[in-house]
């Protein structure tokens, strides 16, 4: 297996994976306003969705170089 595909696949099942533990992770900061770490778990909930959508960027990109080949730059 090529290893951007290899490397591609990874990151996808990690941003699918954020997917799913960031809102988890923002709904319960939301479910508990009152509790004094609740800026602190809504930072973190922000964060992981953030490195989801990058992660889910990166995965794509790479599977796709592994693919139809890397894109070839003009410099």
């Amino acid at each position: 297996m090529n290893k951007y595909l290899r490397k591609g696949f990874i990151q996808v099942f990690i941003g699918i994976s954020l997917c799913f533990i960031a809102p988890v992770t923002i709904s319960q900061a939301f479910n508990n306003q009152d509790h004094p770490f609740f800026i602190i778990v809504l930072i973190i909930g922000t964060i992981l969705l953030i490195c989801a959508i990058y992660y889910g960027y990166k995965g794509i990109n790479n599977i796709l170089n592994g693919t139809l080949g890397p894109k070839n730059k003009l410099n």
